[in-house]
């Protein structure tokens, strides 16, 4: 594979490097759902999609969750995430999980929802005596099950539950099976990674392998996907992928954890940054991924806190780090409010 090629047409897909509009965004945003704010950041921030907007995405997204343009739930293993309401019928086909025997707290907390809601954690306890801490987790199951609507259109701590039905009215769940929804949201994931495996797939949708086998299987008998080099493309991109030339713009970006291109590649990324960063007597937590010209080729290192984090290093495999140490210095400062690093490959700046 060339990943040269792969790497410019991946980039220019995401829009990295050439910034998305608003029309072109919302397309972006659909692909790459559910949406997610940036890594260990503030409670209630709305999602973003670093560095792929030519306009304030953040301040954009806020809008859209007002209007209940973006609507939030729990998704790829249970992770809180924003979607446009006209998909919710096809990610609780992705997610949904049923709650056939509901425990008695459950069936306290949905009954009470159902009978007063919209209601706030605390009026829930001040209804019941339970305590926060036991009907968060209640709370959170009944979500799962998309019985439930928590609905976090500001970033308000006193959101209010309210039943599940009651916002999305006449919503048929199961519509649709699993099968059939990621044969949908697998073509859009192709579009935008342009070569994705079965791992990929797994890592960003956080789905069993038998479920993805078995689209992948079906898109590809279709021929809406076709196998290439151990991984699936769009039958347009092949020869896209094939052809001669093709560079990724030069650049330098420091990605956050809930990234799609981390997510589609954590396992295999959190492995590197670890043997990437062995043996340093200093704490050496992954904070962010450097992407370098659209390959994954650096990590800053330190510690996660409320507040600026503990930026100890800025470590990379590149032949010659020197060569971009400036790009990467401004890279890192621009997604930490302005503080660079305390050592660049180990050494003290």
């Amino acid at each position: 594979m060339d990943r040269t090629r792969l790497a410019a047409l991946r980039m220019e897909r995401q829009h990295l490097g050439n910034p998305a509009s608003e029309e072109e965004y919302l397309s972006l945003y659909r692909d790459l759902q559910p949406g997610v704010n940036v890594y260990w950041n503030g409670f209630g921030q709305p999602p973003t999609l670093s560095f792929r907007a030519d306009f304030d995405d953040l301040a954009f997204n806020r809008a859209r969750q007002l209007e209940r343009g973006l609507v939030k739930g729990r998704f790829a293993g249970g992770n809180l995430g924003w979607i446009v309401p006209e998909d919710m019928a096809l990610y609780a086909a992705l997610y949904r999980k049923p709650l056939a025997s509901p425990n008695e707290r459950q069936f306290q907390l949905l009954e009470l929802i159902e009978r007063s809601g919209p209601l706030s954690i605390q009026q829930m306890k001040e209804e019941t005596g339970m305590l926060v801490k036991a009907i968060t987790p209640v709370l959170h199951r009944l979500q799962e099950a998309f019985l439930i609507y928590e609905d976090q259109y500001d970033g308000e701590w006193d959101r209010g539950w309210c039943p599940f039905e009651e916002m999305f009215p006449g919503l048929d769940l199961e519509r649709l099976s699993r099968l059939e929804a990621l044969k949908t949201v697998l073509p859009r994931f192709a579009y935008r990674f342009v070569w994705f495996s079965q791992r990929m797939a797994k890592a960003f949708y956080r789905l069993p392998d038998k479920d993805l086998k078995a689209a992948l299987a079906q898109l590809e008998a279709e021929g809406t996907l076709v196998p290439w080099e151990d991984g699936w493309v769009l039958p347009q991109d092949r020869g896209a992928l094939e052809a001669p030339g093709g560079q990724p713009p030069r650049s330098v970006y420091a990605i956050h954890r809930n990234d799609p291109l981390f997510k589609a590649a954590e396992p295999e990324l959190k492995k590197w940054a670890e043997a990437l960063t062995a043996g340093r007597p200093y704490d050496c937590q992954a904070l962010q991924f450097l992407l370098v010209d659209g390959e994954f080729r650096g990590v800053v290192a330190g510690h996660f806190r409320n507040g600026p984090y503990d930026l100890n290093d800025v470590v990379l495999d590149l032949p010659d780090p020197e060569s971009r140490r400036e790009e990467i210095l401004e890279a890192v400062r621009l997604v930490n409010f302005g503080q660079g690093p305390q050592r660049f490959m180990g050494e003290e700046r």
